[in-house]
């Protein structure tokens, strides 16, 4: 068998720079909670030292969030999210995917199950349900998850039935042309985050086209060791985008990373290697045409990286810069911004407790000097946050920077 991504892991030195950009070492304080100590529990696995069968393995790698915070502070390069992903692949493997893993990923990326999943869950967040039986337990949480991925009010003004904006944009700048991917919890849940893509590209030069036959990006298979699953859906995605030119544009973390990953996942094939290189967040698109500014909106923004916007794809100053093309707008960056909030995709299911013990040091951050509005760019991250803030007693929106900006061109007039 090939070393794969166990590989990555060679330029460890045990240095435990790491340690201290770690949310569950932080959280527990256990070595083996932290990247070094997952590092010999992986080494020990790929020499036979550990079996699959192994407890401590499983117990210890299904507590890592996966958010790679470990990797920018590394001064050695350790690709530490590729020997992860390695070790959950044959895990996996040998062992099959966890029953609750299995069933989540069904509901949220199958599209036989995901379809009467979402439109249920629309219904109980639209109806207002999902926001009045949030709270603190379980059960509440997963309330409040789903009630943070409505539209706010200042969100619902100017758009039409479908949802999109009420009326083109104006363009400041001759079209180019962007190809929206849609994803599977994005279409699902954060349709109104597609609008405001759309109507914030438009405004600045994008014409934003649809492309059939895209699927889900695959990362949550990746994640949950599933290799082989994540990789036939990036050849379908390829195989979508395929005839296309231009920007592939992405509006969550989560995809965007692993759509620019496609090309180590299929063993660099010239045509992912060529898609990967399509893919662009929807800030780094907007930063490249300014953005143009919009009207005043008076409020005080916090901002909270996606760890996989911040340290898988190493985006730090388009979403700010999205931001502060809203004039009047107080953007400052949560106290721990570069920390994980705890989703990790179906992290927050899978491993509940050590997920809020993660967002319970974000959210007393966060209270420490509220803000009116949370931004970030990922749709787990903006559930979880949500959730954790409502559980908090805190009514503080949490919301794409896409959306603040798109409220500011509609106040100005920016749609025709």
């Amino acid at each position: 068998m090939t070393r794969g991504g166990f590989s990555g892991l060679d330029a460890c030195v045990h240095c435990g720079f790491c340690l201290q950009a770690c949310p569950t070492f932080l959280a527990t304080g256990d070595e083996a909670d932290g990247p070094r100590g997952r590092i010999e529990l992986m080494r020990a696995f790929e020499r036979g030292e550990l079996s699959s069968s192994d407890q401590g393995l499983v117990y210890h790698l299904d507590r890592c969030l996966g958010c790679r915070g470990c990797e920018p502070v590394c001064p050695s390069g350790v690709a530490y999210g590729d020997g992860l992903e390695e070790a959950r692949a044959r895990l996996v493997d040998a062992r099959g995917v966890p029953r609750l893993a299995g069933l989540a990923l069904s509901a949220l990326t199958n599209p036989m199950t995901s379809r009467p999943v979402y439109a249920l869950a629309r219904l109980l967040r639209d109806s207002g349900l999902a926001g009045t039986l949030a709270g603190k337990g379980r059960f509440g949480f997963a309330m409040g998850m789903l009630a943070a991925t409505g539209r706010t009010r200042a969100d619902e003004g100017g758009r039409g039935r479908s949802g999109a904006s009420s009326s083109d944009p104006v363009r400041l700048r001759p079209s180019s042309s962007a190809f929206l991917f849609r994803g599977c919890v994005m279409q699902g849940l954060f349709s109104h985050v597609h609008d405001a893509t759309i109507g914030t590209l438009g405004v600045n030069g994008y014409e934003v086209r649809e492309v059939s036959g895209q699927v889900c990006c695959g990362a949550l298979h990746a994640h949950a060791g599933l290799r082989e699953g994540a990789r036939a859906l990036a050849r379908q995605n390829i195989a979508a985008f395929g005839s296309s030119t231009g920007p592939i544009v992405v509006n969550s973390a989560g995809c965007g990373a692993q759509l620019k990953a496609y090309g180590h996942l299929l063993d660099d094939a010239p045509e992912a290697v060529r898609f990967a290189a399509r893919v662009r967040d929807v800030t780094e698109l907007l930063t490249d045409r300014g953005p143009a500014p919009g009207a005043p909106l008076e409020v005080r923004v916090q901002y909270d990286a996606p760890c996989h916007l911040l340290h898988a794809q190493r985006i730090a100053e388009p979403p700010l810069a999205v931001l502060r093309a809203v004039p009047g707008a107080d953007v400052r960056l949560t106290v721990d911004s570069a920390q994980c909030c705890g989703a990790a995709g179906l992290y927050s299911t899978l491993e509940p407790d050590l997920s809020r013990t993660v967002l319970a040091t974000k959210v007393e951050g966060i209270l420490a000097d509220p803000p009116d509005i949370l931004a970030t760019a990922n749709p787990g991250c903006v559930m979880q946050l949500g959730a954790g803030l409502r559980a908090a007693g805190a009514a503080i929106p949490v919301r794409h920077p896409v959306e603040l900006l798109d409220q500011s061109y509609r106040a100005a007039g920016r749609y025709a």
